[in-house]
């Protein structure tokens, strides 16, 4: 009798762990937004491919995470993967937007055809777009980020500010710009409408 309780404990403890299907399932039906994480991280389609599967590989052989927290361990797993890929590390030469006008000309041509959000991310340097992104849009404490990008509280702090300066000054200046193509285009007679 004590064996068939204690087979039944053990049983419902194991329906307690997503399974390697279950991430599986997680992973196809979350694919846009997962890749879209890997993507803003690594600023580069093939290295977000390589984090996402990565990240896939590394969750379907882990079974012991609870099912409630598979979609956190999933993306956790992208992000872990995306810092082994890209090694960013604190620069404090580029402190300005200009410092990374160069490499954010080439990505923003890479993303014209993509929403000016995500164009915005991509132009910040590594350091700081991944600081933006884990605790901006992933809500990373400052602790969680510094321990994860293998530097202090105060360079994610200050990669922080500049990041939202930076994305602030390309949205501003990007929204300056369709303002003036919807002007243009909506003295046009046949797109009065717009």
């Amino acid at each position: 009798m004590n064996l068939l309780r204690k087979n039944r404990h053990n049983t419902y403890k194991a329906d307690e762990y997503a399974t390697s299907e279950e991430f599986r399932d997680l992973f196809l039906k979350d694919m846009a937004g997962l890749y879209l994480l890997s993507f803003l991280l690594t600023a580069n389609h093939e290295k977000a491919e390589q984090c996402f599967v990565a990240g896939l590989e590394d969750c379907v052989k882990r079974n012991s995470v609870f099912k409630e927290w598979a979609r956190s361990w999933a993306r956790r797993a992208i992000v872990h993967n995306a810092i082994q890929i890209v090694a960013p590390h604190p620069n404090r030469d580029s402190e300005s937007f200009a410092g990374i006008q160069r490499e954010g000309d080439r990505k923003r041509q890479e993303t014209q055809d993509q929403h000016g959000a995500i164009a915005s991310v991509l132009v910040l340097e590594h350091f700081a777009r991944f600081v933006f992104v884990m605790s901006i849009l992933e809500r990373y404490s400052e602790k969680e980020c510094s321990v994860l990008l293998g530097c202090s509280q105060q360079d994610v702090r200050e990669a922080r500010m500049r990041a939202l300066q930076q994305f602030a000054e390309y949205t501003t200046r990007n929204a300056a710009r369709q303002g003036d193509l919807i002007q243009s285009l909506s003295r046009l007679p046949e797109l009065q409408v717009l």
